[in-house]
């Protein structure tokens, strides 16, 4: 990039008003969360509805697609967690007036996306079966559920690119576009689902492969709106598709957030890969799981909405060295997801039978799930402080202190637990296993919290920011 362009970038960077370190904190955070929140709200819903309308096939048809969602959350989290890389990098060098490299970042993370996308193109192609038939020896289970594998991961390239759009866009405060976007991907899977999955309007009854067609409709749409805005509408960055060439400093930059957080979130997919060992031989179990993460999801989406506003907000401040709005995000925050957390807890302990009739549940099912609901559920509290200090550490630039707590959570915690609880206690307490572990890691990362906080963002003034 010559002299020239980099001085153009810089001035157009510049040119809007400076929102995240002058208006107040409480509003600002509202403001920018408010659209993400009602976003994930919808995606709560995305992620729901192909499991409610498979359920009315079968109890069968649930647990194929059940089996198949640790690898559609190994995808998103791929995504997601360069997207954060991408996010938390923009963020920090505005912050600090680096606008070169801010805009660096962002060419880099479109190309990322294609690289990303060539892994689960691979996986689809090769293994998609070979997974399946590992889980299962019922071939309903094993075609069906190799059937959406294939579609979710061959069409991934869609979610990658629309994904690292939204995070993009959301580091500079544009928050209220990439829910636009998602919203209308969100809503055209739902729209599409039962439509597809059960046949309505004339169309085929295509079962479980309808609800994969219709999820990738949803991010085919989300991927085209998102390139419009970035592109045509918001024009903040100035991407090259000729005389590109890689930093791999840049790169180094975007995954020293972004590999924590991929790792972090993958772990939750190796977490339900193992339990999913644990329970094999408990067919309703395992559709009682996937029942509960769509479940949660309305209790986690929102909270990790909260995390999009917030944690631009927390990188800018950080690296513009304003260690009081940076400390008055993450308190406003924090507060935000406990009480909301705290209304999910009270949903789960008060309706779970009304919970899991929405997924057309039998009465074996009824009879596992009650209680596991219950137990499941006590973890959403300490969840809260756990997922916004996650967010402050990955803000900071230190996502690996947020890896730790995931590995101490689910690998070093829920998995070990279930497979005492199992063999202890029997299948009905096994799901005490993921409380038990929140103990864990909100332990951890409070100590690191404490040390972090002593050690730089005290004195952040006189700390050099990289």
């Amino acid at each position: 990039m010559d002299d020239n362009e980099k001085t153009y970038n810089d001035k157009r960077l510049t040119s809007k008003p400076n929102k995240m370190g002058t208006k107040p904190v409480g509003r600002l955070l509202a403001s920018m969360s408010g659209p993400a929140i009602f976003s994930m709200l919808v995606n709560a819903l995305y992620n729901i509805v192909d499991s409610v309308f498979v359920s009315m096939i079968s109890q069968d048809a649930l647990t194929a697609v059940t089996l198949a969602f640790p690898i559609q959350m190994l995808l998103i989290s791929l995504a997601v967690g360069t997207g954060v890389g991408t996010n938390s990098l923009i963020s920090r060098r505005m912050g600090a007036q680096r606008f070169d490299e801010a805009n660096k970042a962002a060419e880099h993370s479109l190309r990322i996306a294609f690289l990303n996308w060539g892994v689960f193109l691979i996986f689809g192609v090769f293994f998609a079966h070979r997974y399946m038939d590992a889980y299962s020896d019922v071939p309903f289970i094993v075609e069906n559920g190799t059937i959406f594998l294939q579609i979710v991961t061959i069409g991934s390239l869609f979610a990658m690119i629309a994904i690292t759009i939204e995070k993009t866009l959301q580091a500079t405060g544009n928050m209220f576009l990439p829910m636009i976007c998602s919203l209308s991907g969100a809503v055209t899977n739902i729209v599409l689902n039962p439509i597809l999955v059960l046949g309505l309007f004339g169309a085929p009854a295509l079962g479980v492969k309808g609800a994969a067609i219709a999820t990738i409709s949803g991010q085919i749409l989300n991927m085209v709106l998102g390139l419009i805005v970035f592109f045509k509408v918001d024009k903040t960055f100035s991407i090259r598709i000729r005389g590109f060439k890689v930093d791999w400093n840049i790169v180094k930059d975007i995954y020293a957030v972004g590999l924590p957080s991929i790792i972090m979130q993958s772990i939750s997919s190796v977490m339900l890969l193992g339990f999913n060992a644990i329970i094999v031989h408990y067919k309703t179990a395992i559709a009682v799981l996937g029942a509960y993460f769509r479940l949660q999801s309305f209790v986690f989406m929102p909270v990790f909405g909260l995390n999009q506003g917030a944690m631009p907000l927390m990188g800018y401040n950080y690296g513009a060295r304003n260690k009081e709005r940076l400390i008055k995000v993450f308190k406003i925050a924090f507060i935000a997801a406990f009480v909301y957390m705290t209304l999910g807890f009270a949903v789960f302990q008060l309706i779970p039978e009304k919970l899991l009739m929405i997924f057309s549940a039998s009465d074996e099912m009824i009879e596992i799930g009650i209680p596991a609901l219950k137990m499941v559920s006590i973890c959403f509290i300490p969840a809260s402080f756990g997922i916004i200090a996650s967010t402050f550490f990955q803000a900071t630039g230190h996502g690996s202190i947020s890896l730790i707590t995931s590995l101490i959570r689910q690998i070093c915690g829920i998995l070990p637990l279930a497979w005492i609880l199992m063999h202890w206690k029997g299948i009905m307490y096994i799901w005490m296993s993921f409380p038990l572990a929140e103990i864990l890691g909100t332990a951890y990362i409070s100590v690191m919290l404490v040390r972090l906080y002593k050690r730089e963002i005290k004195n952040l003034s006189q700390v050099e920011i990289k």
